[in-house]
């Protein structure tokens, strides 16, 4: 099996922890992580998630640790994240219906999708989406993403999501059946009591968003339906699910966790965990 992870980052932010706690144990057991932004750029971790004075709102407490802070450090200016994957050029974009040539380049989207993801499957153990404000911007209602998320689907290989890395798993759809990828699992992710009020900011830019445009923790309980179920799990320190093939992480404070588990589903074939 192929000891490669892909891991994709957001050009508008990532936070560090999310990065650096599945990476370190991923690492630690043997995988090589090959990274990939939806243009190609560097990608740059959130400064407050490498500033142990910054003060989480929702919380009420410093939520960057001197310990995580110095491995975000260590990673982000590392020339590891120097020439990701450019996943514009990579992945192909789904044609708009008012083409002239729709039928024709439906046809070649198609078969090119279908040889990328068979060459992701030959290439990659597993896939992580890393969180942050950033995802929100170019990962989430992303296509070209959504497709690189099905084929791993597809091939029945791991999909580990954090934070707001979590709701692409909400969009990636088949184009015709168009069902929700994690209907009828078991997942967790940003649950509504850790929602800034004000403040959602992004690298790059001077845009405050103030709250999230959305609610995470409303969106994936759509999405799993009745069959399945968001565990928020308000209260406790972490929460990471594994309802194979998805291994999903609530926040920052469970990146280790997450990491682990991760490990878990490659290594000793972990199906369920969490719930």
């Amino acid at each position: 099996m192929a000891k490669k992870i892909l891991a994709i980052l957001s050009n508008y932010g990532y936070w560090g922890v999310e990065l650096t706690g599945p990476m370190v144990k991923l690492e630690e057991a043997g995988y090589e992580l090959v990274f990939a932004t939806p243009k190609g750029d560097r990608p740059i971790a959130l400064p407050p998630s490498y500033d142990t004075s910054y003060w989480d709102p929702p919380l009420g407490t410093h939520v960057t640790t001197e310990f995580d802070a110095k491995q975000v450090m260590e990673i982000k200016d590392s020339p590891k994240l120097d020439k990701p994957i450019n996943i514009s050029e990579w992945m192909p974009e789904r044609p708009y219906f008012s083409s002239e040539s729709f039928l024709r380049e439906w046809e070649r989207y198609f078969k090119t999708v279908k040889e990328r993801q068979a060459e992701m499957n030959e290439d990659y153990a597993g896939l992580l989406l890393v969180g942050g404000s950033g995802p929100i911007i170019d990962m989430v209602n992303n296509q070209r993403v959504h497709d690189i998320i099905l084929g791993f689907y597809k091939y029945d290989n791991p999909i580990g999501a954090i934070c707001y890395g979590v709701a692409c798993l909400v969009f990636a759809r088949d184009f015709n059946e168009r069902i929700p990828i994690i209907k009828g699992k078991h997942v967790t992710g940003h649950c509504i009591e850790y929602d800034y009020h004000d403040g959602t900011g992004f690298v790059g830019t001077d845009l405050n968003m103030g709250p999230p445009p959305y609610v995470l923790e409303y969106i994936l309980s759509d999405a799993v339906g009745h069959d399945g179920m968001f565990h928020g799990n308000f209260g406790k320190e972490t929460s990471v699910i594994v309802d194979y093939p998805f291994i999903t992480a609530r926040s920052l404070q469970c990146a280790h966790e997450f990491g682990e588990q991760f490990v878990n589903v490659l290594e000793k074939g972990l199906k369920r965990y969490g719930w």
